[in-house]
């Protein structure tokens, strides 16, 4: 049996051989990425944008971090598998070849068939320019500058991998901050704008850009902060053991900042920012809503849009003083908050009601019919009289709080961080309790959890008629902040925007909705002059966390327990077999 054993260990342990037809294909994928962002557009368009005032641009940032992060992939896949670090060196250069020569090709095809602009219109001056380092009419030497731009990249990448783990995590986390200041410049000057004179500003930024030395100290800062936080804290291996529910010190602190970053987020940040965290604030509300129907119950929900819409619309008609004037003078924002969650749980039980039997892709298609129905009648000339059609709903009243109206973004700011927090306590101990666990369990198999006595039917429509409270709220919140209420506000595009999140954050896990809807939902608010390419960078934003994050940005603990036992069973299976 120990013969077995060792021989099983030795032929799962044993180095593959090296595959150059795998790290080939790397570096054409990478290549590849490269050229199509240049193909479609992206990269002229944002070489417009400067990061580092007269020396780096975000279109030179893009063809510095995909062949970085194309090297760093190869050169970790190569050297787990074949343990031979000259062949993931090897691999992570290959790739930065393969990935410059594919965009030089391009270049080359420019000169000789003059007119392929015809064909691939974005293949113009723009991009020359930007693959060329503003050197088109010495293009030689932009073609030079190019080649070896893209090969340091990589050999940083390959290299990267070699150094200890804990100051590569450190320079990762550093360099990152550096670089999310750089592109976010004009967001950041908003916010210093706030608290500091303008001349500090003046001496950091010039229009909108971070200048070269601030630049440069604010790499080496956040790298050495970075590299002082990961070796304080270590890998954990030294912390007490702590009884179940029991937190450090240290959390209760971290909580305690968190809130007080919240209360005084809109007087810090000012008022466009302010107004950017009401619209993350309520896609967070319809993640936490949402997350109870695809999070916990496993149930695929694509119509969500459907109670965004009811609860919007009910607060419309019944306080609007507009086009149809029906609302009753008594009935105020506050009185109809309860309505508009009232009947947007009426409308998610009714659409569940046919859709009890479906599971997996036949009730996503089923629920997203849902969607487009509600918006096929909000356009229809049978609710024109009551809901105004195409005309829409005008003039919405704001929120009147002790007899001060609630007309900025500072002040709606703390209606949906109320709403957001009432949700997430009321989603976490629906977590915790026994209709959660049954949830979950319909979620894992609906078969076994009705041959262990759980009633599906009503566990399912109590999930649907839950999740869509916080749609309906955050309809009401939205109508009363943009004051007009028409129907092409309400499209498709807003449930997969929340669903969206979900997957990006995590599944089921609560911290998470909050940074899915912070990148999905906030860093587009910010940079709205490359709003043509959102749908684009939110599908390969997706398609990158489905195969190297499944489990999202900040996952559930039960869903990290799950991959992890996949993962070790797995191994285990992989042991009997070789056995």
């Amino acid at each position: 049996m120990a013969e077995t054993t060792q021989s099983s260990s030795e032929v799962i342990f044993q180095p593959e051989p090296v595959k150059w037809s795998d790290i080939i294909n790397r570096g054409l994928i990478t290549g590849v990425i490269l050229l199509f962002v240049g193909m479609v557009g992206m990269l002229a368009a944002f070489n417009e944008r400067e990061i580092v005032r007269d020396y780096l641009t975000l279109g030179q940032l893009l063809i510095i971090v995909v062949p970085f992060i194309g090297a760093f992939i190869s050169t970790r896949k190569t050297l787990t598998d074949t343990k031979n670090a000259g062949a993931a060196i090897a691999s992570g250069l290959l790739v930065g070849v393969l990935t410059a020569l594919m965009s030089l090709a391009l270049l080359w095809l420019t000169n000789l068939l003059p007119d392929i602009d015809d064909i691939l219109t974005n293949v113009n001056r723009d991009w020359i320019e930007t693959i060329t380092f503003d050197n088109r009419r010495d293009q030689p030497l932009g073609a030079g500058i190019f080649f070896g731009v893209v090969m340091a990249s990589s050999v940083v990448g390959t290299l990267l991998y070699f150094i200890p783990e804990k100051i590569r995590k450190a320079i990762i986390w550093g360099t990152s901050f550096t670089v999310a200041i750089a592109i976010f410049g004009e967001t950041v000057n908003l916010i210093l704008d706030q608290l500091v004179p303008d001349a500090v500003i003046d001496a950091l930024f010039r229009r909108d850009s971070l200048l070269l030395i601030p630049a440069i100290g604010l790499f080496v800062l956040s790298n050495i902060g970075a590299l002082i936080w990961v070796f304080v804290r270590g890998d954990g291996s030294e912390k007490p053991k702590r009884n179940d529910g029991e937190r450090s010190p240290a959390y209760y602190i971290g909580m305690a900042l968190f809130v007080g970053l919240l209360l005084a987020l809109p007087w810090i940040v000012g008022r466009t920012l302010s107004d950017v965290a009401v619209t993350v604030g309520l896609f967070v509300l319809m993640g936490f809503g949402l997350n109870i129907a695809i999070g916990l119950a496993g149930l695929l929900d694509l119509g969500y849009v459907t109670n965004y819409a009811v609860g919007a619309y009910v607060l419309a008609v019944l306080t609007s003083t507009g086009l149809l004037g029906r609302g009753p003078e008594w009935l105020n924002f506050w009185m109809v908050i309860p309505i508009a969650l009232i009947s947007a749980m009426i409308a998610g039980f009714l659409f569940a009601v046919p859709v009890l039997k479906m599971r997996g892709d036949y009730l996503a298609i089923a629920t997203l019919g849902f969607g487009e129905i509600i918006g096929k009648l909000a356009l229809s000339d049978w609710l024109a009289p009551i809901i105004g059609g195409a005309q829409g709903v005008l003039r919405i009243p704001k929120p009147v709080f002790f007899g001060i109206e609630l007309t900025n973004p500072e002040q709606l700011y703390y209606i949906v961080l109320a709403a957001c927090v009432i949700t997430l306590f009321v989603s976490v101990r629906l977590n915790n309790s026994r209709t959660g666990r049954q949830w979950m369990a319909i979620r894992e198999d609906e078969d076994v959890a009705a041959a262990m006595g759980i009633n599906v039917a009503q566990a399912k429509l109590l999930a649907f008629t839950l999740s869509a409270a916080t749609g309906g709220v955050a309809g009401a919140i939205f109508a009363a902040k943009v004051g007009t209420v028409f129907p092409n506000s309400f499209t498709v595009f807003i449930s997969i925007n929340v669903l969206s999140l979900i997957i990006v954050g995590g599944m089921g896990s609560n911290p998470g909705i909050l940074l899915g809807a912070i990148a999905l939902v906030g860093m587009p608010e910010l940079l709205r002059e490359f709003t043509e390419y959102r749908w684009l960078i939110y599908g390969a934003l997706l398609i990158f966390m489905m195969v190297n994050r499944p489990e999202g940005l900040w996952p559930s603990q039960v869903r990290r327990r799950e991959l992890n036992d996949d993962t070790q069973q797995s191994d285990g299976e992989a042991v009997v077999a070789s056995a």
